[in-house]
């Protein structure tokens, strides 16, 4: 008999499992607006804007990054086809390990479930540098206080903890509220630019592929496809969504659609507003400072200090977007005996996987302490905060994320093979083939480039070391897999089945273990 009660009137609703609803994440919490609301805030568009354009800009030498962001939006757009098919059959938090289970076989899924594991974890941790930077420029600027950047880091790891243990749907208004605050101001920046051109007027030559032309455009796809990361998150939360079928697949479109075009445009302008032959050189002296100036000469003092705040509380949302993300799929491992069994728990009163949102927390804040002690430069120095372990933990986050999405491309196809319907998906999985085709290709120049990626000088070990991290973790996964194949033949059978597991132990009569 199945443990989970029938759900009175009003009460919300429950998982039904064989395990207990102690093991089961709360069904119904998200629908389409709060879940979309959810995976975009891990974009950053505030961020993206004020830090990744410029950077790919006067960095890079890239001046077709609108053009760019355009074919990374349709590539993506190739790639979701699959992965959208593919969630429909299978409601995991594991998403891409448990896919890429699902099609490549649980060994797979294993080398898999600890890739994405570091690569969110990187990314989470990573954020808290360029907040903690942020936060101390304001305080430097606005009360003429020296605030070491680490210290508001540390207090931003205590807030997201805490907000890790609070139901998802109050996670979710909290992120939508700051997402389409940063999302009008930028509109707003947008228009201004289009209203009041450059130099040169409103010119399109930044779609010209010519303007792809230059020796970085590894790491600026690199750079522009971290901007997309958040919109294949969703299949992380259809446990907790109404209709999962639908909802998940739904919302990783729109996702795709809206970041791609948002960003698209976004880029443009900056390249109307300064003019596309200047736009390089602007962007390398003024860096993420080239916005605010931009917004400055054309809205005013005031709405440019309403963006510096508004960019703070961006990258607030992305960090709790990332440190969700994390905690479920902790919660996927322990629940199918990857992670110690009380990973695969959740908080009785919300619902949360507070176990996988405690072991983030401890993470970050071990991380933002190793760089604050190793930190031995002024304050208001970005070296440590925004040159290491921002840029540093976010260049392998993106590798990561890059590399199990073309995984899963590929499982994807094996998945629908395997069950034998792959005539009549036979276009999604021509889509998936192509999209893991194209996201291997941008991986492979990812690592090529690394050490231009992350800033270090010729013949720096970081080059081929900081990559070398998400190697080993799926190394390492997969070695763990193997162990488990042989020694725990049971518990290798449930990778990637999820609550799947316990129905089909229901239905047998037998307990699984624990």
């Amino acid at each position: 008999m199945a443990t989970g009660r029938s759900t009175a009137l009003g009460t919300p609703p429950e998982i039904r499992t064989y395990k207990g609803q102690d093991r089961a994440l709360r069904a119904g919490r998200l629908g389409t607006a709060g879940l979309l609301l959810s995976v975009l805030a891990a974009s950053a568009p505030l961020m993206v804007v004020a830090g990744v354009m410029p950077t790919t800009f006067g960095v890079m030498g890239i001046v077709g990054q609108p053009l760019l962001f355009v074919i990374l939006g349709l590539v993506l757009a190739l790639f979701s086809v699959g992965y959208a098919e593919m969630s429909r059959h299978v409601h995991n938090a594991g998403a891409f390990y448990a896919y890429i289970a699902r099609g490549l076989g649980p060994t797979a899924g294993t080398g898999a479930s600890l890739v994405a594991l570091v690569a969110y974890s990187a990314m989470q941790v990573g954020v808290y540098g360029i907040l903690g930077f942020e936060v101390s420029g304001l305080f430097a600027t606005y009360l003429d206080t020296e605030l070491a950047w680490w210290i508001p880091a540390l207090a931003a790891v205590a807030v997201t903890g805490g907000l890790g243990w609070l139901k998802i749907d109050l996670n979710a208004r909290v992120l939508g509220a700051l997402l389409l605050i940063e999302c009008v101001l930028v509109v707003i920046f947008d228009v201004a630019a289009l209203a009041e051109p450059g130099p040169e007027g409103v010119s399109l030559h930044a779609f010209d592929p010519a303007a792809l032309g230059g020796a970085g455009l590894g790491t600026a796809l690199c750079f522009c496809i971290a901007a997309f990361v958040g919109f294949e998150q969703s299949p992380v939360y259809a446990e907790e969504t109404s209709r999962p079928h639908i909802v998940v697949s739904r919302v990783m479109f729109l996702a795709v659609g809206f970041v791609a075009l948002f960003f698209a445009v976004s880029s443009w302008a900056l390249t109307v507003a300064t003019g596309p032959s200047e736009v390089v050189k602007a962007s390398a002296e003024a860096g993420p400072g080239l916005l605010f100036q931009l917004t400055e000469a054309r809205l005013g003092g005031t709405f440019t200090d309403v963006l510096h705040v508004l960019f703070v509380s961006g990258i607030f949302a992305a960090m709790i977007s990332f440190h969700n993300v994390v905690a479920r799929y902790a919660f996927a491992m322990g629940r199918e005996g990857l992670l110690p069994a009380a990973f695969g728990r959740t908080n009785p009163g919300t619902g949360a996987p507070a176990t996988g949102s405690l072991m983030q927390t401890v993470v970050a804040a071990l991380v933002v302490l190793a760089f604050a002690v190793t930190d031995d430069n002024p304050v208001g120095d970005p070296t440590a905060p925004v040159l290491h372990l921002f840029t540093w933990m976010g260049s392998v986050g993106a590798l990561g994320v890059t590399l199990l999405m073309s995984a899963a491309s590929f499982a994807v196809i094996a998945f629908f093979v395997r069950r034998g319907t792959a005539g009549a998906q036979l276009w999604r999985l021509v889509a998936a083939g192509l999209a893991g085709t194209a996201l291997l290709g941008i991986a492979v120049y990812t690592v090529k480039d690394f050490g231009v990626l992350v800033g270090a000088g010729e013949g720096s070990v970081l080059g081929w070391l900081l990559p070398a991290v998400i190697g080993l973790a799926a190394v390492g996964g997969l070695a763990y897999g193997a162990v488990l194949r042989v020694r725990r033949p049971e518990v290798h059978a449930r990778i990637g089945l999820g609550n799947e597991a316990f129905r089909l132990d229901q239905a047998a009569g037998t307990a699984p273990r624990t």
